[in-house]
């Protein structure tokens, strides 16, 4: 079995590149449900139609957590699929806009920053910033992520990634 991988390699960065990605998604009720019950979060804004109908917004909030997950995974498989070596942390995330069931959301990620990992010589760190919108082009989420990307491999037979 061979698997192949789309994300790019530390090289193939450029700070200052921003990308649209090209997968959308609409968010369902059962994935707030879903997700807020799953994460044992029981806030009755995600929950309890009637509970949110009484506050601000008049229907239940979509978990922002969901929000966050789902704006870096559309990311993925344009950028780090295959690629990533870890996650090393979130350096700011905003929700400057709510988003509810029945939201289309789509995402463009810019590179903020790139530099050679000091500890491991086949590794690049990138700072992305990923910013999710609605269909109606509103900012919804934007989020600052390090992560550790592998080096392209000098001979494509030191790719481990790709399996025969």
């Amino acid at each position: 079995m061979r698997r192949r991988i789309s994300g790019r390699y530390f090289e193939e960065f450029e700070v200052g590149r921003v990308y649209d990605h090209a997968i959308t998604r609409t968010v369902t009720e059962a994935d707030n449900v879903l997700f807020t019950t799953m994460t044992m979060n029981p806030q009755p804004m995600h929950l309890d139609a009637e509970f949110a109908a009484e506050h601000e917004f008049g229907r239940p909030l979509v978990n922002s957590l969901f929000t966050l997950g789902l704006v870096v995974g559309i990311a993925v498989p344009e950028l780090t699929l295959g690629t990533t070596v870890a996650n090393l942390g979130f350096e700011s995330v905003t929700f400057p806009a709510p988003v509810f069931t029945g939201d289309t959301i789509w995402v463009e990620t810019e590179v903020v920053s790139a530099r050679l990992s000091q500890s491991r010589p086949t590794t690049g760190i990138l700072v992305f910033e990923h910013r999710g919108f609605n269909q109606r082009d509103v900012l919804v989420c934007q989020c600052r992520r390090s992560a550790m990307m592998r080096r392209k491999p000098a001979d494509p037979e030191e790719d481990d990634s790709v399996q025969s």
